[in-house]
């Protein structure tokens, strides 16, 4: 298999020159010497631009490519007032420890050339050593560190141990690799920010704020949003760059036996056949794989291939070499040095290496599949031609949906802007997380009104569960003594479940309970650092799951019955054919089953159902559009009934879902567990409500949303067409996982359904109908509409399951049947408010949907009948007994 034979699109961008300046006259004597001195006569345009905006006090965003001297950039502004200013402080923010300690490398010839007792520097995070800490605090001028730290130790802190001198004399801010902070990660960044805003305030510090940014479309506004500050953006880039040349592979089809499409030769393999000629012809190269165990998969492959004879023995297997997550720090120090004195020629990484830290100069790097954004993928690719030399970049396209898309769309990667880093600092989960952290550092005042948007509603919430206290018009903090250790940065739900590893009892990971009922309930495969792990229980109480490994053939995706209830709508516009709507709706995803799929061609190989369902009730953000009728009543016809009732085979709304879902990804930067894309359920429905509308929501897989349905409804137009290029361009005939999610059902129909939001067509004809083999599911044992009849049969049945609420269920003397609702007739009229409360009325419904054939969206209501003579003496006497206790 040739390498050449495999190449579909080659581009070149040619070399560019460097745009130099003279050092700007403010520019301090001493730094200009110590620059000189380093062999740097001038500055790059952008970093002199950078300088002289810091001078004004600017609020600086720069977003020029890798390798373009970002750091210097930042740097000079910082340095000038520290050498003029010895009790400046700054405090540089870097995603990760690995990048501060990187940077802190890169930083220290400033320190060694001005001395510490001018410039004194220092990496303050959780490795950090007590007594390093107390110098970094007592005398660091520049303290590198990562947002946990901020939120956990600065912040809650800041009257302590000195920090109180760093904050009082804090002048700069400095924030590198701003574009990774999106979603729930930077939603809380927002508000760590904020509350440093009121320190400062307190201390009467006005810090200045620079950020540095991968090339996102919207650079200024996560500026903005994040630092609460208004930004001025830096993009003209004059730093010079060799000529780039750029090479997309695609790995040959798979066929089945009967000449089916099921996929293509794993990206793996192409890499291993690859590697071994860059390390023949003495290419220094990084390679980055999406996970760990792939990392390790390539490096083998590649050594192996490297001992043949066709590559002169086996002495150049130690010239490659992995880096990723779980090797030790010692370990990835020793292999950075290697790379960069020229020991090793290569390394197969993980997106560890993406963010900047030096490795050395690098002529071509591989891309063992997409990475997932355009930002991320010229970030990976920026790290080769550095040294100013030609350097040559391999995607290898995996079976995925961005990788086909891009085969038949290259231009796509090239020639448009990156996706929007999205993010909402108003969630109402996130913002009380800080809320509560704020008033523990300093009592609410009116102005923090202008910082926290629902402070009115927050505090009588607090007041009430005697976490605050109203202290001369200040509002003080009486809860437990650190509320900034209730929640982690990285997400949003405060319920985590673990995943132990049972044969060592070791923590495999850790989750929000969604996730967990999605990735972790019993028989799923959950995919850690390579390993393949079979989820043996999940246990709701003590929010723990168990797993051992295993070597399969299949991972598990969730099958789930997804409810969403909308609430009102606060954006409107039409487009082409479609009224879309962005507002609140109410989610229900209850997970019922899950299907095992197959590795590498992704077939179904069957359903399991779980024995109980794992529910989620939550209100979020969505975007919303109503279905063209012509679509609803063909996709309707297409569908077959499964063995026990359900409407789930071809499902071409399924379909529909998945093509539009991958889209609205490329667009927003989110990962697959970050947005929803659902039919609404009468969709599926036949014979009865086919004049309601059916909708297809995009909705916000986070309480309270983080911004990504309102930036898909702002996208409406390239999410659609775009959706049309990936589906009609993918390699396949008739449909795969790669474009529409399965084989089984027909493109063509995906295609022309997508194509009717633009205008009205006419269905195609020959639609391929798929007949499918049986498949094992448990047969639900109860009718709804004789639940009336059956109903104490059904009260035994759920007492021998054991499920919450089976107990309950069990004391209901009766109840009625009525079309979609399910009538339970009682006595005490106390119960009413008891049943329908929200949790315990959703758990019900869940319970009976589960257990009976039952029509969508079921209805519960309550009906009391008059209490009797006895029920009244019994109450009489226990108000009676409880008065007499009282007193």
């Amino acid at each position: 298999m040739e390498i050449q034979d495999l190449i579909i699109y080659q581009r070149t961008i040619e070399k560019r020159e460097a745009e130099n300046v003279d050092f700007p006259e403010a520019l301090l004597p001493e730094l200009a010497a110590f620059l000189s001195q380093k062999g740097i006569g001038k500055l790059y345009c952008h970093q002199a631009e950078m300088f002289e905006l810091g001078m004004e006090q600017k609020h600086i965003v720069i977003t020029t490519s890798t390798a373009s001297g970002k750091t210097l950039s930042f740097l000079l502004p910082v340095l000038q007032e520290i050498l003029a200013n010895p009790l400046a402080r700054a405090i540089f923010i870097y995603p990760t420890k690995a990048l501060a300690s990187d940077q802190y490398r890169a930083i220290r010839p400033y320190l060694e050339y001005f001395g510490e007792n001018r410039v004194s520097a220092g990496v303050y995070d959780g490795d950090t050593p007590v007594n390093e800490r107390s110098r970094i605090r007592k005398s660091a001028n520049i303290i590198l560190t990562n947002p946990e730290m901020l939120n956990s130790a600065f912040l809650p802190n800041h009257s302590k141990f000195g920090f109180d001198f760093i904050f009082s004399n804090l002048k700069f801010v400095v924030i590198d690799e701003l574009h990774t902070y999106r979603g729930a990660f930077g939603s809380h960044l927002a508000n760590v920010f904020r509350r440093l805003r009121r320190v400062c305030r307190y201390y009467n510090a006005s810090p200045q704020y620079l950020c540095s940014s991968a090339t996102i479309a919207n650079p200024v506004e996560l500026a903005e949003e994040i630092c609460g500050q208004q930004f001025i953006q830096i993009d003209k880039d004059g730093s010079p760059a060799a000529q780039r040349r750029y090479v997309l592979v695609q790995p040959p089809k798979m066929v089945g036996a009967d000449k089916q499409y099921i996929g293509q030769v794993q990206t793996t393999v192409i890499a291993a056949e690859l590697i071994p000629e860059l390390v023949e012809n003495e290419h220094s190269f990084i390679a980055f794989a999406k996970s760990r165990k792939n990392v390790e998969v390539v490096l083998k492959e590649s050594r192996d291939k490297l001992e043949t004879e066709h590559f002169f023995g086996a002495s150049l297997t130690d010239k490659i070499s992995g880096y990723r997550g779980g090797y030790t720090p010692l370990e990835r120090k020793e292999i950075e040095s290697k790379m960069i004195t020229g020991a090793l020629w290569g390394l197969v990484s993980t997106n560890a290496l993406e963010l900047g830290i030096d490795i050395g100069k690098i002529d071509t790097t591989v891309l063992v599949g997409y990475p997932g954004t355009r930002a991320s993928f010229w970030q990976q690719t920026g790290r080769a031609g550095r040294s100013g030399k030609e350097c040559t970049n391999y995607l290898i396209l995996d079976n995925l949906p961005f990788d086909q898309y891009i085969a038949i769309n290259p231009d796509w990667l090239f020639e448009n802007s990156c996706e929007n880093a999205v993010i909402d600092k108003n969630n109402l989960l996130i913002q009380l997380a800080h809320i509560r952290a704020a008033a523990a550092e300093i009592p609410l005042t009116l102005d923090d009104i202008s910082l926290f948007p629902d402070l009115g509603e927050t505090i009588p919430v607090l007041i009430r569960a005697n976490e605050l206290t109203n202290m001369n018009g200040k509002f003080a903090w009486t809860g437990n003594i650190f509320p900034a250790g209730d929640f982690s940065l990285r997400n949003i739900d405060k319920a985590r479940y673990k995943l132990i590893n049972q044969e060592n009892n070791k923590e495999i990971t850790e989750m929000d309970e969604m996730q967990a009922f999605r990735e972790i309930h019993n028989g799923a495969i959950y995919l850690h650092d390579g390993v393949q792990y079979q989820v043996l229980k999940l246990d709701l109480e003590s929010k723990t799951a168990v797993a051992i490994p295993i070597n399969g053939n299949y991972y598990t995706m969730p099958g789930s019955l997804t409810n969403i209830r909308i609430i009102n709508g606060s954006k409107m516009k039409d487009y082409q054919r479609l009224s879309v709507v962005f507002g609140d709706v109410n989610v229900n995803e209850m997970v019922l089953m899950y299907k095992k799929l197959q590795f590498h061609n992704h077939q179904n190989l069957g359903f399991e159902q779980l024995e109980q369902p794992l529910a989620k009730d939550y209100d979020t953000e969505s975007t919303w559009l109503k279905i063209p009728d012509n679509v609803v009543n063909v996709y309707r016809r297409l569908l077959q009934r499964s063995q026990n009732g359900q409407l789930i085979r071809n499902n071409h709304f399924e379909g529909l879902c998945y093509a539009i879902k991958n889209v609205a990804m490329m667009v927003t930067m989110t990962e697959r567990e970050d947005i929803g894309v659902a039919m609404s359920n009468n969709a599926i429905e036949i014979g009865e409500n086919l004049g309601d509308a059916v909708y297809l929501f995009i909705y916000d897989k986070y309480i309270g949303g983080l911004g990504y349905g309102e930036k898909v409804f702002d996208l409406t137009a390239p999410i659609f067409e775009n959706a049309i290029k990936m589906v009609s361009g993918c390699q396949c005939e008739d449909g795969c996982a790669a474009c529409i999610g399965d084989y089984k059902l027909d493109k063509a129909m995906i295609l022309w359904g997508l194509r009717n939001f633009l205008e009205e067509i006419k269905a195609p004809k020959g639609i391929k109908l798929v007949e499918y083999t049986p498949s094992v599911f448990i047969e639900k044992p109860f009718q709804f509409n004789e639940l009336q009849e059956k109903w104490k049969a059904f009260g035994a049945y759920m007492l021998e399951k054991g499920d919450p609420f089976a107990a309950f269920l069990s004391t209901v003397p009766e109840v009625e049947v009525c079309d979609r609702v399910l009538t339970l007739v009682l006595h005490h009229d106390f119960y009413r408010d008891w049943i329908m409360e929200k949790t315990n009325k959703h758990s019900l419904i869940n319970m009976i949907t589960f257990y009976t054939k039952a029509p969508a969206e079921i209805e519960l209501k309550i009906r009391i009948d008059p209490i009797d003579d006895a029920r009244s003496d019994v109450k009489n006497k226990l108000q009676k007994r409880y008065e007499n206790l009282v007193e």
